[in-house]
């Protein structure tokens, strides 16, 4: 999933971009509520605070486009990492942009917004030069860095690399929950607003894995049905992933008629209820971080929440 975005910036020097708000975020930056895509636009964070790890703005002939890289820390590994991709393309070279749009999202022979057996679930909206695409499952975290199916990508995992060298205390799971979002329509205004989220699948309560390759791994979707535990923190991930979903075509302004339909993913209760627990949770562990609680009161209320 990072792969298609940072092939973005290689193949999109003739997007024309208006001044955008991401473009003031550097790397070091600590950041929490919510990146600013534009004066209209911001993507809302989950709660806690991020760090920006890369960022890149290419430009050609005045036009733009701009990826942002964050993740979060806890207990000395990623937690959790959002890829953030933003363009304005407000009716410009209409006859170049859509031939690149399709080669890119649709005919990727290893990557894209199309069915593939290692994307664990893909909605799809398209129509003209519209599209709307939501996809999750799982990502082999060592695969995608060292050794993905695209040799040419090797080097879009550069700067996550070159982060964890600079940060050798710093680590990363080997399994990872991940879901890709990409919205575009000229009737809603011609931005393109992309979003890859991941998190460590311990963070959703899940159980520890045995099997750490795409193909093998307990999480994918030819396998899950032999581990249930597993299945059920899949089932949360696409309750989240969903949610997300639908906020940034809230954020695009999608018509009714663009919007995908994910009602199968919002209406498990169970995973409601355990979605609702982990949001009390990060709130609680936030509170106790900044020290406006005591080891005792957190204790307290930890229990409490999970009881």
């Amino acid at each position: 999933m990072k792969k298609l975005f940072l092939f973005l910036i290689l193949s999109f020097l003739l997007f024309y971009g208006a001044e955008a708000k991401i473009d003031s975020y550097k790397k070091g930056d600590q950041v929490s509520g919510e990146i600013k895509l534009s004066k209209k636009r911001s993507i809302i964070l989950p709660n806690g605070q991020w760090e920006v790890y890369y960022r890149s703005t290419e430009y050609a002939a005045n036009m733009r486009f701009s990826v942002l890289s964050l993740g979060k820390i806890e207990n000395n590994g990623f937690s959790e990492f959002i890829d953030i991709g933003y363009s304005n393309m407000a009716g410009m070279y209409v006859k170049y942009i859509d031939p690149i749009l399709i080669e890119i999202l649709f005919k990727d022979e290893h990557d894209g917004c199309y069915e593939r057996a290692e994307y664990f679930v893909l909605e799809l909206y398209r129509r003209g030069s519209t599209h709307n695409c939501f996809k999750a499952g799982h990502i082999d975290v060592m695969k995608e860095l060292y050794n993905p199916d695209d040799k040419f990508s090797r080097g879009y995992s550069a700067p996550l690399k070159r982060f964890l060298k600079e940060n050798s205390n710093i680590k990363i799971p080997k399994i990872l929950l991940g879901s890709f979002h990409s919205y575009f329509s000229r009737t809603t205004g011609g931005d393109w607003i992309m979003l890859a989220y991941a998190i460590d699948p311990k963070y959703l309560n899940g159980p520890k894995n045995k099997y750490f390759t795409e193909d093998t791994s307990e999480y994918h979707k030819f396998n899950i049905n032999r581990f249930p535990e597993h299945q059920e923190t899949m089932n949360k991930w696409l309750l989240i992933a969903a949610k997300r979903h639908q906020e940034l075509e809230n954020l695009a302004n999608s018509k009714p008629k663009y919007k995908l339909s994910l009602e199968k993913y919002l209406n498990n209760q169970t995973t409601k209820n355990n979605t609702l627990i982990l949001d009390q949770l990060n709130k609680l562990n936030s509170l106790y971080k900044n020290g406006v609680l005591t080891k005792e009161e957190f204790d307290k209320a930890k229990k409490k929440i999970l009881n």
